[in-house]
């Protein structure tokens, strides 16, 4: 199973399943269609955007684990 780390790059994470769209933009992460999106990670991003990295990552797998369902 594909899972997200903190440490991903953004572009890698909407690449594994473009299903994370959509919660990243919910959050108020617009940048995955940024340019900073290539080379940012994940928690980077959270930190600029006040999010935590924590939360965002566990939602992302969860949504990821409920695609293989």
């Amino acid at each position: 199973m594909a899972k997200v780390t903190k440490d991903m790059i953004i572009a890698d994470i909407v690449a594994m399943n473009i299903g994370c769209v959509p919660i990243l933009m919910a959050e108020g992460m617009h940048c995955v269609g940024c340019p900073a999106a290539q080379g940012e990670s994940l928690e980077e991003a959270c930190m600029v955007h006040g999010i935590d990295a924590d939360e965002m990552t566990k939602k992302l797998n969860e949504f990821l684990e409920n695609q293989e369902d």
